[in-house]
């Protein structure tokens, strides 16, 4: 069964793939809307990992309306659950049996509610999986500090293919560099470097 991942080349996606494997013929799937070229981290990851790799063209006005929302709000919150409800859409339109993302029990954005997933199933005919909807922060971090090699950091500095750098692009242009400070809170962000041994 072939299965397409949204994916960021982060800890949280690359542990879902794991998860996934065993049943799933896995594809991972970054977004991507033209903003910068960041979604090559996200392939060289997947390539390193030794997965299939897409990249889904999103609808940058998207992109746009998200800044807008996240600039009058004065955090991120709505603006990337707005983006993360779209890139789900364009995944799930794929010719794949499943779809799935890294979320996780503890975040607070973005999430999928059980009636998104449902109407994503009922109208794509695919199979929406959350694989660490169960797991929360502390067990995410042992998984990671047994399976993965990571780099991480600041989320300005570290860079891979989730949808902040873009978004970060288009608030500066949109809104000036103020913006971006204003919205975006200090935050770690991880990339995966590869497999333990």
């Amino acid at each position: 069964m072939e299965l397409a991942l949204l994916y960021s080349g982060g800890k949280d996606s690359t542990l879902a793939a794991l998860l996934l494997d065993s049943f799933y013929d896995v594809t991972l799937v970054t977004g991507w809307f033209g903003v910068t070229d960041d979604w090559r981290h996200a392939r060289e990851a997947a390539e390193t990992l030794g997965y299939g790799f897409e990249r889904v063209e999103l609808d940058r006005s998207v992109a746009q309306e998200a800044v807008d929302r996240m600039q009058s709000d004065g955090f991120p919150r709505h603006g990337i659950q707005q983006v993360h409800t779209h890139a789900l859409e364009r995944v799930a339109e794929l010719n794949v049996t499943a779809i799935a993302d890294g979320t996780r029990r503890d975040d607070r954005v973005p999430t999928v509610s059980r009636a998104q997933a449902q109407s994503l199933e009922d109208r794509h005919d695919v199979d929406y999986l959350s694989p660490l909807s169960g797991f929360g922060r502390r067990a995410i971090d042992r998984l990671v500090e047994r399976r993965l090699e990571v780099e991480s950091g600041p989320s300005a500095e570290v860079k891979k293919a989730d949808y902040e750098s873009e978004l970060r692009e288009l608030l500066t242009e949109r809104h000036g560099r103020s913006a971006v400070e204003a919205v975006f809170p200090d935050h770690t962000q991880t990339r995966v470097r590869g497999l333990k041994e």
